[in-house]
């Protein structure tokens, strides 16, 4: 009999859309979230609260990449012992890494609120807004815990199969967000504090509910008494994962964090731009990255159950499947840049819509180069290779930092330099990532 959540079985491109597309719905709710908190913030408040949040957004995502790291790790795990058929395992992995996973955003919390005002200096923020910037962060990283517990939760039910229930729980926790944020920032004139408090209500909904919903529905996840201790054996290996897989997304924002230093030395008009352009990028390309998640554990459920021909054909699939969409989005985003810029843009923004129509223009023809950069991410993780999504990690900032502040620095160039440098990095880091994948098939036997 099919077990529930099982990805082992079916038919490959069938069971892979199947469990991607209530991811893809989440994170397709929660851009409208963030797309919606920009709007709001950009239209009501002003370009100054715009780069304000745009900025604070890409330092929350640098330092929540840890927590999302860890989590992610555990979650291949869970899924290679989920595959495999041992629920002992299971629910001592994670016991482990809920204890290790906790006590680092306890620390990751404390360290926050010592080094905000060092941070902040560091990324160079303007004295016009930095006030604005600091509240709004402080706000946000009181509910950090909330942000571990969600997330921890929803890892472990995709991990065995449940995309659904997640969803269900970051739907509502969207909705509130929105309200909240109307009813903060235009009714009761909250200002950018305000946009930061409804957010961490919306986490705890979301938090709250999804772990009291694992305990209750899905007693096989749950440990037992006796199951309650740090097993060495089973935190060395949910380490393992999640170091590495930390260490990745670390990498990873720390980049985007060192861009967006960069960004800043422009002045508040390209931030503004810079805020805005994002958002539409992250919304655009977010499927495939969320179906590179997905691909992730499909890999690791079959990892586990030495489905080897069944990884094989899922990797021709997926590669198909993701490059198809990317095409077209990339074709999308650059016809219609600039009506998706005066979204969050007053039409008299002159600058700031240029500007953001020039990214969007050269990040946006490369979409499906990002697409393969996902599933090779989620591949490598998958198959006990944590190190070499590391390496390519690495890689693809690597390039991209050194780049952006190698042609910034050429006046000819100037801020488009920071542009040209994401997809540049991208495609070299799908290159050795692919190199990579020919070399070692024949490893697995049926590969």
């Amino acid at each position: 009999m099919r077990r529930r959540g099982d990805l082992t079985q079916g038919g490959i491109t069938a069971t892979l859309l199947r469990f991607t597309l209530p991811m893809m719905v989440g994170s397709f709710l929660q851009q409208c979230y963030n797309i919606a908190d920009t709007l709001i913030v950009g239209q009501c408040i002003g370009a100054g609260a715009l780069a304000a949040v745009g900025s604070a957004y890409t330092l929350m995502v640098f330092l929540v990449s840890i927590l999302l790291g860890l989590a992610m790790g555990s979650g291949t795990v869970f899924s290679l012992h989920y595959g495999a058929g041992n629920h002992e395992a299971l629910r001592r992995s994670i016991f482990s890494s809920f204890v290790l996973t906790g006590g680092v955003t306890l620390l990751l919390n404390v360290a926050v609120f010592l080094c905000l005002d060092p941070i902040l200096r560091l990324l160079q923020v303007p004295q016009d807004i930095y006030g604005m910037m600091r509240g709004y962060l402080w706000i946000i990283f009181c509910g950090i815990v909330f942000t571990f517990i969600y997330n921890f939760y929803a890892a472990l039910l995709r991990a065995v199969g449940d995309s659904v229930t997640p969803l269900w729980f970051l739907a509502v926790s969207v909705v509130l967000n929105i309200l909240l944020d109307l009813l903060l920032i235009l009714r009761w004139d909250g200002g950018i504090e305000g946009a930061a408090s409804a957010t961490v209500v919306a986490q705890v909904v979301a938090a709250l509910g999804i772990m009291a919903y694992t305990y209750r529905k899905r007693p096989e996840l749950r440990w037992r008494r006796e199951e309650m201790r740090l097993d060495v054996a089973c935190l060395k290996e949910i380490a393992s994962f999640s170091t590495l897989t930390c260490i990745q997304q670390s990498v990873m924002n720390l980049g985007i964090l060192m861009i967006q230093g960069l960004v800043n030395s422009f002045g508040t008009a390209v931030m503004a731009a810079f805020a805005a352009a994002v958002k539409i990028d992250s919304f655009a390309y977010m499927p495939v990255q969320e179906f590179g998640n997905a691909f992730s554990t499909f890999v690791a459920q079959n990892f586990g159950a030495q489905r080897y021909d069944r990884i094989s054909r899922g990797v021709r699939s997926a590669f198909v499947t993701s490059v198809a969409f990317s095409v077209f989005v990339s074709v999308l985003v650059f016809v219609f840049a600039e009506p998706l810029m005066l979204v969050f843009v007053r039409p008299d923004e002159t600058e700031i819509i240029a500007v953001g129509v020039a990214y969007l223009r050269i990040e946006g023809a490369f979409y499906g180069g990002i697409g393969i950069l996902f599933l090779l991410y989620g591949y490598y993780r998958a198959i006990r290779m944590p190190g070499m999504s590391v390496v390519l990690t690495v890689l693809s900032l690597g390039t991209r930092v050194a780049l952006s502040y190698w042609l910034a620095s050429i006046p000819e160039v100037g801020v488009a330099g920071i542009w040209w440098s994401i997809p540049i990095g991208g495609l070299l880091a799908d290159a050795v990532g692919i190199g990579y994948y020919r070399w070692q098939k024949s490893r697995f036997p049926a590969a």
